[in-house]
């Protein structure tokens, strides 16, 4: 579960890592407010107003704007609220902005110059430990920075037996060129960091600029946070978070039925039980010719009911031009899953694009004389090789 920048934010502060000053706000009249009272805290009058949405590069997009006095602040924010932010990330129609972080300025007068750096931790699935990946070279694309000067990427793995130690923050700190008081501050930061990714189960922790300011104070300035699904049963507070608006709607739509759905950009819908065999479907889909349009597991009770939903979430992809179904039988029969593709079909009403059916395992030929016996348009088939075909067939129509 991705997480808002603010959000992410407020689960570091719990683990007493430094953050910049932010206050949300979602109605532009309360931005003039929020930074006056920003600056009360801070005694910075300058701000950030940030677009709050799940996509990177929202500067590029017009997103992020500096402030350098107060009606600025009110200008910002009533221009970024409401808007269809683009960025890099985004589909071309963009995500709409519902709110707004005003963060305290970052750029002031100090004894020393100020820097960005990148840092992040993630799973390194290779040596299943948890990696920090950093560079002295923040605050712009970390793909780039791989690209063109892959010396300035640093990594540094953490032992699950011991955790992080001492030696390793402290090569964290001289790798990123810095020394006396950020020297020491950055080797106390790091800990804590850590500390916040495992605490709260996060799959990625990354923070894009980190900061030095001027006074050598260590600050996660921009931070995404993206939470494991599979232990959010222990996190009640952080699913609590969760902003169904930045989701795909077909995706809550299929949470809502418990069905495992993750749309794709091709053209043949898939409905499979079981994950491992939906991504053979969908290897299959693309070997004939197709493109899957989705990932939808319908899991092992696939009823009349789930099955139904399944089909009518399919058929919201404006791009699907033919359906494949495949089930295996194992936990549940061949038969009883035909007649409820049978009440669905029928439930639903008229079809208009082809759909493939493969069944096999427990009943299976029992299950396509149902099929064929409906009366419905709808190609029953045994086995996958044959399915695959009729998937050609259909995509070439």
């Amino acid at each position: 579960m991705n997480l808002h920048e603010y959000q992410g934010k407020e689960l570091l502060k719990r683990f007493d890592v430094p953050v910049a000053m932010g206050i949300l706000v979602e109605e532009p009249s309360d931005a003039i407010a929020v930074a006056k009272k920003i600056t009360e805290a801070t005694g910075i009058n300058l701000w950030a107003v940030k677009a709050q949405v799940h996509a990177g590069g929202r500067g590029k997009g017009g997103g992020v704007k500096i402030a350098k006095n107060l009606e600025e602040v009110r200008k910002h924010a009533d221009a970024i609220i409401g808007m269809q932010l683009v960025t890099p990330q985004t589909s071309a129609a963009g995500k709409l902005v519902r709110k707004v972080l005003i963060e305290q300025g970052i750029y002031y007068p100090g004894e020393s110059e100020p820097a960005e750096f990148y840092l992040s931790i993630m799973l390194n699935r290779e040596t299943s430990r948890n990696t920090i990946i950093y560079s002295p070279r923040g605050g712009m694309n970390i793909e780039e920075v791989a690209e063109e000067t892959p010396d300035q990427i640093y990594k540094e793995e953490i032992n699950p037996t011991v955790g992080i130690q001492p030696f390793q923050c402290r090569r964290i700190a001289f790798n990123l060129g810095l020394s006396g008081e950020a020297f020491r501050n950055m080797v106390k930061f790091i800990p804590k960091l850590v500390s916040a990714y495992l605490s709260n189960d996060a799959s990625l922790l990354e923070i894009n600029p980190l900061f030095k300011t001027s006074d050598n104070i260590i600050l996660v300035v921009d931070t995404k946070m993206t939470i494991d699904d599979n232990a959010l049963f222990r996190h009640a507070d952080i699913l609590a978070m969760r902003d169904i608006h930045e989701e795909d709607p077909m995706e809550v739509e299929a949470g809502r039925h418990d069905l495992n759905y993750v749309k794709l950009n091709g053209n043949v819908g898939c409905m499979v039980n079981g994950a491992g065999l939906a991504m053979a479907t969908m290897d299959i889909i693309k070997l004939s010719g197709g493109e899957p349009a989705n990932f939808l597991d319908v899991g092992g009770s696939a009823n009349a009911k789930r099955v139904e939903e399944a089909f009518r979430i399919i058929l919201k992809d404006k791009n699907v031009k033919v359906i494949l179904i495949n089930i295996f039988g194992g936990i549940v029969r061949c038969d009883r899953v035909a007649n409820g593709i049978v009440d669905a079909y029928k439930n639903i009403g008229d079809i208009d694009i082809p759909i493939i059916v493969r069944l096999q395992g427990t009943n299976a030929e029992e299950a396509k004389e149902i099929i064929d016996a409906s009366g419905l348009k709808v190609q029953s088939v045994i086995l996958l090789k044959e399915a695959a075909q009729m998937v050609t067939k259909a995509i070439e129509v």
